[in-house]
């Protein structure tokens, strides 16, 4: 079997398959764990818990703004990569194709140079994160494997994409089987690394504001 037929058959099928059976296993195991209780009486004017849930999942998509100026080049360039990986997995043509053939759905893309430009500017971003990461002490200081590997996990797909679209490098069909391969790489790595914040966050942030919320404290 070639190489870009593995890819896109057995090889694509798998990391799906464990993409799928991770995120539903990581998500069942958080959602069974025993609830919290708080036994003590709500502060006066604490909000629902849904509500409490919900300011909390937007407000810190915002730092505060004690931390605001000192974390400013990571809050903005988390949202330039985040929404760049974004809109390359979802408004690019061929992969908009490749959702078609799988779950039966499509919607326009954008233009090839469109994706192209966006592509590297969040090549570049996820650069940038990365040595951020490595010269400031404090990240230095608590980062593990799993954000090494999370970030390279990350950035390959969008590289190897470049190259791809780019013809640079290896032939094209060979690239293009080693993007498709650090895709699936990137999938079954999901659930069980830090990319897994994609679905855990909503569920951390709102319990962190019922419980805040319950306290009268403001986030």
């Amino acid at each position: 079997m070639e190489l870009l037929a593995f890819a896109r058959g057995p090889a694509l099928t798998f990391s799906l398959a464990i993409f799928v059976l991770g995120v539903v296993w990581r998500l069942v195991g958080v959602l069974a764990l025993p609830p919290w209780h708080d036994y003590s009486p709500p502060r006066e004017g604490a909000p629902p818990n849904w509500l409490a849930a919900i300011r909390a999942v937007f407000r810190k998509m915002i730092p505060h703004k004690t931390f605001l100026k000192d974390g400013m080049f990571t809050t903005i360039n988390g949202y330039v990569f985040h929404f760049g990986l974004a809109i390359v997995v979802f408004l690019f043509v061929p992969h908009i194709v490749l959702i078609q053939s799988l779950f039966g759905v499509s919607w326009p893309g954008l233009p090839n140079g469109v994706i192209t430009g966006v592509g590297g500017l969040t090549a570049a971003s996820l650069l940038g994160a990365l040595a951020y990461r490595l010269t400031s002490p404090v990240l230095k200081l608590i980062s593990r494997p799993n954000d090494y590997i999370s970030w390279l996990l990350t950035f390959l797909p969008v590289a190897t994409g470049l190259a791809a679209t780019a013809h640079v490098g290896l032939r094209y069909e060979t690239m293009l089987a080693l993007h498709i391969l650090s895709v699936c790489a990137f999938l079954i790595w999901f659930p069980f690394g830090k990319l897994m914040h994609a679905f855990l966050f909503v569920l951390s942030r709102g319990a962190t504001g019922i419980r805040f919320g319950h306290r009268g404290a403001q986030l």
